[in-house]
């Protein structure tokens, strides 16, 4: 049995805490509320935005292959996720696989890989969300000043961290605090508003595919592969690879269901339905949007980033309202890409302080709400600050590259328990298996190493501080270590 950074906990423990749990979670959610809540986290700026940028820029009409691509290597990872969520149904998702796969150390890097994940990531898309509010404010005729909706610092590559004339970006604050109290108020609130703003923007999504649809020119998706220019990743099939690794940010999101073990009904059950479940339908979704948005418009138009205005403009004349209708979508989809990032969050915070890792107010759960609600208001209030004050290019680089270690180790971690534990009883069980797992870690592996170099040097500096944070405070407050 390890011992000290590397303690693992058992499985037969962790379920046992959990139901022993005085004030637990509210178990109000079915396979129904969990599949709307991934697609809820999936769809998002990464459809509404990246899909035009990857077919003006590397792929073309192709675009829908590097979908493909980019749900295969989802896929995987959803499956290996799906064996851990049916087998060890607790609210710290991969973070507690992580626990008993690996040990302490390394749960320690997936919470790290998650923050990166789930906090950067509603940050990221807050931001957005207050550049779309401002752009249909514009189009209404109304605006907000920038000096409030501008983030005050700005970076680049040339002259690095500059200061802008504004004092800070009140309306990705704002959006944060009310979510995050909203999400705060109980589960089956936060389960009723996603479902609402799902319906909204699959629904606009639906009246875009089906205007489209007879506007599609066959010239516009001929060739459907665009010759390779001569450098690596500008068309061609290098270009659908690259594709691949610039809407995958599109897909992050459908783990953070298993984040919600803990507040679903028969969760061995559902939560691989929830996961796997609104993985398919956006899929779906992607490839038939991807095809519609390519054959209305030219690829070379896209890389704008109102790229579905492009397209609608596309329709005629007769299509102007439509313009409106989808910039509310969008507002509906990053709002719900907010909600169930919080949630997670709070939930992976929770997990953490209880098992000493994070102080003990984190993982309190609120007698009337059963909610963890000290928790969420802390991820709320550090989001508003982070929304707030930084500009989205710094914010939205690391997200992806924290999915990508999380989505890594759990594959790697369901390698490891079906060597070291082979006879567990597993009610949902990875096919394939090892080649699933395995080929979910290398696809992981290639994607991150594929990614620039700068935020390989971002990366490193976050899991340094993570790390002294782990040696200063966890591991001397760590209750396995402790004997608790």
């Amino acid at each position: 049995m390890e011992k000290g950074i590397f303690a693992k906990k058992t499985i037969e423990s962790l379920l046992k805490d959990a139901s022993n749990t005085k004030h637990g979670f509210k178990r109000a959610l079915g396979p129904l509320n969990l599949i709307g809540i991934g697609i809820g986290a999936i769809i998002g700026a990464g459809l509404f935005v990246l899909t035009g940028d990857a077919a003006a820029s590397a792929a073309g009409p192709g675009v829908i292959i590097s979908f493909l691509i980019a749900a295969l290597v989802c896929f995987l990872a959803a499956l290996c996720y799906a064996e851990f969520a049916s087998l060890i149904p607790i609210a710290g998702s991969a973070y507690t696989y992580a626990y008993v796969a690996m040990g302490e150390f390394f749960a320690w890097i997936m919470g790290l890989a998650l923050t990166l994940e789930y906090l950067f990531s509603f940050c990221t898309v807050a931001v957005g969300w207050s550049g779309y509010f401002n752009s249909l404010l514009r189009d209404l005729g109304l605006e907000i000043p920038s000096i409030i909706s501008k983030a005050p610092l700005l970076h680049s590559s040339q002259s690095g961290w500059v200061l802008t004339n504004s004092i800070v970006n009140l309306p990705a604050m704002i959006i944060i605090g009310l979510i995050g109290w909203l999400v705060s108020r109980g589960i089956q609130t936060a389960a009723f508003l996603n479902n609402l703003l799902v319906y909204v923007k699959v629904g606009v999504i639906i009246i875009f595919i089906g205007c489209g649809l007879a506007y599609i020119r066959s010239d516009h998706l001929i060739p459907f592969i665009p010759q390779n220019t001569g450098f690596f990743g500008e068309f061609g099939w290098s270009g659908i690879f690259r594709g691949a690794g610039i809407v995958f940010f599109a897909f992050v999101g459908f783990d953070s269901v298993s984040t919600l073990a803990q507040e679903a009904k028969k969760p061995q059950r559902s939560l691989p339905i929830g996961m796997l479940g609104s993985l398919a339908i956006c899929t779906l979704i992607y490839i038939v949007f991807g095809f519609v948005l390519t054959g209305a418009a030219n690829y070379r138009t896209l890389g704008v980033e109102d790229s579905i205005a492009v397209a609608v403009r596309a329709f005629g004349p007769n299509f102007t309202w439509l313009r409106y209708v989808v910039n509310f979508a969008i507002l509906s989809g990053l709002t719900s890409v907010i909600l169930v990032m919080i949630m997670g969050q709070a939930r992976v915070f929770y997990a953490m302080a209880h098992d000493g890792l994070l102080p003990r107010s984190f993982g309190k759960i609120h007698d009337r709400l059963g909610t963890p609600f000290f928790s969420t208001m802390v991820v709320t209030i550090i989001g508003m600050i982070i929304a707030g004050c930084f500009p989205i290019g710094i914010l939205g680089k690391l997200t992806s590259m924290g999915a990508l270690l999380a989505f890594g180790m759990v594959c790697f971690g369901v390698l490891i328990l079906r060597f070291s534990q082979p006879k567990l009883h597993r009610p949902f069980k990875t096919p394939w298996s090892p080649l699933v797992p395995l080929l979910g870690t290398l696809s992981c592996l290639i994607l991150m190493v594929l990614m620039p170099f700068v935020i390989w040097i971002q990366l490193f500096l976050f899991l340094a501080i993570g790390c002294a944070i782990y040696f200063l405070y966890s591991a001397k407050n760590s209750k396995i270590r402790n004997g608790l």
